[in-house]
């Protein structure tokens, strides 16, 4: 994935049009877009997420309310509301990484994640799902995603930032890992080729 800066400059566009906001599914699906990024370019797309979001905050003629579910960080706040969040380390430290995995991926069930989208999405018209390669692999994206059709009844649509590729047919972590089946996405700025001069 080349171009990262003009692929990023891209998204506001994206953000603006018509089609974006009213939904391209099939079958009156929500729309659901993936900015895939090289894993190097970590650093710069979430600046540039928190640039988007303080924009659209600072411009309210706009009809577009953005909110930003980082994975990561939802975790660890659902990690202290539970009372487990001291525990996690107490529990590596004396049963292993290994048993700290189980427990974790046992524990972050999509459906404590989705309950909590739900809870505070209120009046924002879209979404962006951040923090994918800080919590892999306690939480697989592809669950969020497929689970995520449920608790949004109108066509919010969706924009998750994906270290790795995704194919519009399967994403593959920091372009290495196994890819996961996905195909109910578009990609949201395709690459560009290279200029020659």
């Amino acid at each position: 994935m080349k171009n990262i800066d003009r692929r990023l400059d891209l998204i506001k566009d994206k953000i603006h049009e018509e089609t974006f906001i009213d939904g391209r599914g099939l079958g009156n699906e929500l729309s659901f877009y993936i900015f895939d990024y090289d894993p190097k370019d970590e650093l710069k797309v979430r600046d540039h997420v928190n640039y988007l979001i303080k924009d659209y905050f600072k411009a309210p003629h706009h009809n577009r309310r953005i909110i930003e579910f980082n994975l990561y960080d939802m975790f660890l706040e659902i990690a202290k509301e539970k009372n487990i969040y001291d525990q996690i380390f107490k529990m590596e430290e004396k049963e292993g990484k290994e048993f700290l995995y189980r427990a974790l991926t046992t524990f972050a069930r999509p459906e404590i994640f989705l309950d909590k989208i739900k809870n505070e999405i209120g009046d924002y018209n879209v979404l962006f799902i951040t923090g994918v390669g800080q919590i892999y692999p306690i939480v697989r994206t592809h669950n969020i995603l497929n689970n995520l059709q449920d608790i949004l009844e109108d066509k919010t649509p969706v924009i998750l930032f994906y270290p790795g590729q995704y194919s519009e047919q399967d994403l593959q972590l920091f372009d290495r890992l196994e890819p996961e089946n996905y195909y109910r996405a578009f990609r949201l700025i395709d690459d560009f080729k290279e200029e020659l001069f």
